[in-house]
């Protein structure tokens, strides 16, 4: 018998998560991801790397795009099997793939406008990557497994979830494989959360593994506490607020949103802030809101006794719920300043463009960056110092105040990882370090290498490995 693990993405980049595993006639994916970095982007179009027909399954860690995103596209190239993973995550990936289906065919047929009203040729097909058509026909196959609930996908091949702490019903997945008459057990970190976050509980830790893929995101810094957060979200609103202008926060509607719902709703009670409209413009945000509210059985006890007690963060005094998009645009006409929370979070698309090009050249606006920035979008280009940037066609100057809180992160930071890896109670056979950038892969897999002993490898795309 012979266990082949190739690597289909996120290696040496963040986004576009997709590894095969492969044992005698069984062949399984872990995550099936898009990708966001712009210069990547192009693999998604390209034919899959293994036909999609002798695919057995799919094990998905969590619903982020970079994770579940690219399941249209196999879908339609063939594949029809299974697609595993927890019940909260099958929930909000159909709510994050209809979503992305619908903003790849709005955002086609705007630039097909904005080319014929500027007379330019596309250098491309100007089709999306797939439909909403498309992600409709993937969801049949999402079968949810609770957490600890072992599966078999193949002979002698079972796997089991557990609570990675990232994102509600996210994942790190732990494969069992009897190897020539001997066990060998593979662990897929997933998105590893950061201890004592709001909301969900901390991430699960392991023992012993043969081979671990671990997660580096932020594997070359140390975030700021959490503890800090709360004071310098009330910094940043308060500042603001008094020269007259707006927070516009580009977020993920998936946990981040969430978390900054949790925060703005302490500081509304603990009156650090005085009362201000907060609009959350993100249907998709307030979609998965709704499902937060029904898996209050993976909430930590805080959050636990917040509902009891009726103080839910989904719902308290001065949050507006944004909808439609005639609401969406109302909201730049306002003259009192107010929160605008809107994704996506990387400013790739959706509503947070229309709110940037009202606010990014306002001195008297702030916009607050609460997660990570991939190379490529436009978030990064922000965040780095641009000071002009190009949104929807045209350009504006930057004059607004660009302040990005790495607090907020739902993933673990370099010594977080590196406490995850140390409860092992021996060294695994071999560890891949993937799921970061360049600079942050390496810079982990050394300090795995030298403080701890430990063989490492930071595989490259399209990388075999034949596992022992």
């Amino acid at each position: 018998m012979q266990i082949k693990l190739t690597f289909l993405g996120a290696v040496h980049n963040v986004t576009g998560s997709r590894f095969l595993v492969e044992v005698d006639g069984t062949k399984f994916l872990v995550d099936c991801g898009l990708y966001q970095e712009r210069e990547l982007k192009y693999r998604d179009w390209e034919f899959f790397p293994v036909s999609p027909q002798t695919i057995d399954a799919v094990l998905l860690t969590h619903a982020h795009l970079d994770h579940c995103g690219y399941l249209p596209k196999l879908v339609r190239e063939g594949f029809n099997r299974p697609i595993y993973c927890t019940p909260a995550t099958a929930d909000i990936t159909e709510i994050m793939l209809l979503d992305a289906a619908n903003i790849q065919q709005q955002d086609t047929e705007n630039k097909k406008k904005r080319h014929k009203r500027e007379n330019k040729k596309a250098s491309h097909p100007e089709i999306p990557l797939y439909t909403i058509e498309d992600a409709e026909a993937c969801l049949p196959y999402l079968s949810p497994v609770p957490y600890r609930h072992s599966v078999q996908v193949g002979k002698d091949i079972d796997f089991t979830f557990y609570d990675a702490g990232h994102v509600l019903g996210a994942s790190t997945v732990k494969v069992n494989i009897k190897h020539n008459g001997e066990q060998r057990v593979l662990l897929f970190s997933g998105d590893i959360g950061r201890k004592a976050r709001p909301i969900l509980n901390d991430p699960t830790t392991f023992e012993e593994a043969d081979y671990v893929l671990v997660e580096s995101t932020y594997g070359d810094r140390t975030l700021e506490s959490p503890d800090n957060m709360l004071q310098k979200l009330v910094d940043v609103i308060n500042t603001t607020v008094q020269a007259g202008g707006n927070i516009v926060i580009p977020s993920f509607a998936l946990e981040r949103s969430q978390e900054i719902l949790y925060y703005l709703n302490m500081a509304l009670n603990s009156k650090l802030i005085k009362p201000i409209t907060v609009y959350l413009d993100s249907p998709m945000a307030v979609d998965i809101n709704k499902i937060f509210e029904r898996h209050i059985d993976l909430f930590d006890e805080d959050m636990r006794r917040l509902i009891q007690q009726d103080k839910s963060p989904f719902s308290f005094p001065g949050l507006k719920l944004v909808n439609s998009a005639e609401q969406s645009k109302e909201i730049n006409n306002l003259k009192e300043p107010s929160i605008i929370i809107a994704g996506s979070g990387m400013c790739n698309g959706g509503r947070i463009k229309y709110h940037l090009i009202s606010n990014i050249s306002r001195a008297d606006s702030t916009i607050l960056f609460v997660g990570y920035q991939a190379i490529g979008t436009l978030g990064r280009t922000i965040v780095d110092g641009a000071t002009e940037v190009r949104i929807l066609g045209q350009r504006y100057p930057v004059k607004s105040r660009i302040v990005q809180l790495n607090g907020f992160s739902s993933h673990a930071d370099k010594d977080q990882l590196l406490s995850w890896l140390s409860s092992m109670k021996k060294p695994p056979r071999h560890t891949f370090v993937v799921h970061g950038e360049e600079k942050s892969a390496n810079y982990l897999a050394n300090t795995v290498r030298e403080k701890m002993g430990w063989e490492v490898s930071v595989p490259d795309y399209l990388e075999q490995y034949i596992l022992d």
